[in-house]
């Protein structure tokens, strides 16, 4: 087989295109392939397939794969129509998405090690820029938005991730039944959610049946700007609870063991994570000495004892008997006289329907902050990101369930 029908092979090229050279660079250990549109073909409008003439032509150059150790270029005069409805667009090729300088089959190389790997790592390995390598991931990321389909949602979870220092976030809305990042936002504000909920159809959003999220304000209305019966459908996640209440508990110790320090009691030195951890968790030994700590008269010790008892009201039945149970903790709670706790009571008391939703349902942001873990994740692989759209990129990339891979790769080549 000659060197051209062997790389018309290789590359999927068939008429009207054709392999019309190939050269070699042993110094550079570049291999070059040129291909050519046959000059009597009918030239279309790749938006509209209706024949156009030819407006101008440019020489254009592509990355492919490598041919062994050489590197591999494809290069072409690409011809230019002039459609009389959609103005002067360059005809569909085969090998290559509009745009790129990177043909299809190594732009879905690219896409398979950026989920292994970081971008650095890949151009790297790949003689790449990071640039060049992260604009093959957006492209992947925006190709695979524009293929998502609307469907029906009924439950989601919302929760924020931090995306640099300096409480810098991004809003990240996940859809349980498949795990998925549906929405990602700069910031946590109103608008934030907002446009999430503007993106679906008004049959969509009545299809929502739960929303789990933590008690932040901004979420909260907008899920009652645009959720049908939305306060019948919040659901204040177990998780961000226990995360108030084991705040309230630490205030408590922290200011409690000051004092103490000042009489020359070091009791509560060293004991933080004894009062927040779960019981298995704790050596036997410092279960001992937490034994000793949570029966003895100390205001922390009270404060653990509330929010122990509010754990434990988790557990399904009927609304009212969940309402009721919680109204009588926060009660009890407001009695204890300590500000910390009482603060969450007051919290807790504000945003009681949610929490009895949440009861009553069994939903959890588990599946939201199980996604965060792995969004943090890949921030540490990266060592963080400067731009906030290639953070949210890499989100989708990762965890949106995207189609990401070149639509043409399918006129060249199957994908494995």
């Amino acid at each position: 087989m000659r060197d051209k029908d062997l790389y018309a092979t290789i590359l999927g090229i068939s008429s009207p295109w054709s392999v019309i050279d190939v050269s070699l660079n042993a110094s550079n250990q570049v291999v070059e392939v040129r291909v050519a549109l046959d000059p009597k073909v009918k030239l279309k409008c790749p938006v509209c397939a209706m024949a156009s003439r030819r407006y101008d032509s440019r020489p254009r150059r592509w990355r492919h794969l490598d041919t062994c150790q050489y590197r591999t270029i494809l290069v072409a005069d690409v011809a230019r129509v002039e459609c009389k409805e959609h103005g002067v667009l360059q005809v569909f090729l085969p090998w290559a998405e509009p745009g790129s300088r990177f043909t299809a089959l190594f732009e879905a190389l690219v896409i398979d090690w950026l989920r292994e790997a970081s971008i650095t790592a890949v151009s790297r390995q790949l003689c790449l820029s990071w640039d060049e390598a992260a604009g093959i991931q957006g492209r992947a990321v925006q190709r695979g938005l524009r293929r998502r389909r609307p469907q029906a949602v009924a439950h989601i979870g919302i929760d924020e991730t931090s995306f640099a220092k300096r409480h810098e976030y991004v809003t990240i809305v996940t859809e349980k039944g498949k795990a998925q990042v549906v929405h990602v936002a700069d910031g946590r504000g109103l608008e934030c959610l907002s446009l999430f909920y503007k993106g679906l159809t008004p049959r969509q959003l009545s299809s929502i049946q739960t929303v789990s999220m933590d008690m932040w304000p901004p979420y909260i209305q907008a899920t009652r700007d645009h959720v049908p019966d939305a306060d019948g459908k919040i659901a204040f996640d177990k998780f961000h609870v226990a995360q108030h209440l084991g705040q309230a508990v630490d205030k408590v110790r922290r200011s409690e063991h000051r004092e103490l320090t000042k009489k020359g009691d070091r009791r509560l030195m060293g004991t933080k994570w004894l009062w927040l951890m779960s019981t298995p968790s704790r050596s036997e030994a410092r279960a001992v000495q937490f034994d000793s700590l949570r029966k003895s008269s100390l205001k922390v010790a009270k404060a653990w004892q509330v929010k122990e008892v509010a754990m434990e009201l988790w557990w399904p039945r009927r609304r009212e008997q969940v309402l009721a149970d919680f109204q009588g903790w926060v009660r009890w709670a407001k009695r204890v006289r300590l500000e910390p706790v009482q603060r969450v009571a007051r919290t807790i008391a504000a945003h009681i329907d949610g929490i009895a939703n949440a009861v009553v349902s069994g939903v959890t942001n588990a599946m939201s902050e199980g996604i965060n873990s792995k969004v943090q994740w890949i921030k540490k692989m990266a060592r963080g990101y400067r731009n906030r759209e290639r953070f949210r990129n890499a989100i989708y990339f990762h965890l949106g369930g995207l189609d990401l891979y070149p639509a043409c790769l399918s006129l060249t080549h199957t994908k494995p």
